[in-house]
């Protein structure tokens, strides 16, 4: 017993210095070629994601606009709407694409998540045909329907950037 302690221990203690490693890997390098100490000194910034933002976005930020939204529903119409319905509603084995199960489904993860699924099984007679910027268009019109607000830029489909933001499907107080 005490053994296999003493190996969690160190294995927690290994995955530390890991984390640790890790998150030193990702801060820009300290320069050492000024022999002059700084003049002002400012705070640490605070970062949620990959892009630097220290904010944290959701899906009630505004993180697509009104003409990417539309560009989203021909898509929609075109390649989703014959198994999903016109209504987002579902239609036999294909589940809807809003309302409270869908965002139930969603809710807390990524928007990312919900790209990927997209992009990777859909449609479903011929997977993985749609474009990055296509899926990006679908999850706006998406959004737009799950009465998310608009913003003044496009969704984007970079996924970096969607891992940022996190489906909440509650507006926040």
């Amino acid at each position: 017993m005490k053994a296999s302690m003493a190996t969690a221990i160190t294995a927690i203690v290994a995955c530390g210095a890991l984390g640790g490693s890790i998150l030193r890997a990702q801060q820009p390098p300290t320069s050492t070629t000024t022999s002059q100490p700084p003049t002002t000194t400012q705070p640490p910034t605070t970062t949620t994601g990959t892009s630097g933002s220290s904010e944290p976005k959701t899906t009630w930020s505004g993180v697509y606009s009104e003409a990417q939204a539309k560009r989203g529903t021909d898509i929609y119409t075109n390649q989703c709407a014959s198994c999903h319905g016109p209504d987002l509603a579902g239609l036999d084995t294909a589940p809807a694409l809003s309302g409270s199960d869908f965002n139930a489904d969603w809710n807390d993860l990524t928007v990312n998540d919900l790209f990927e699924r997209i992009h990777v099984s859909m449609p479903a007679d011929h997977p993985g045909t749609l474009s990055r910027q296509d899926v990006a268009d679908v999850v706006a019109f998406l959004l737009s329907k799950g009465n998310f607000p608009a913003g003044q830029t496009d969704l984007p489909s970079q996924a970096e950037m969607l891992k940022d933001i996190k489906y909440v499907s509650v507006k926040p107080q």
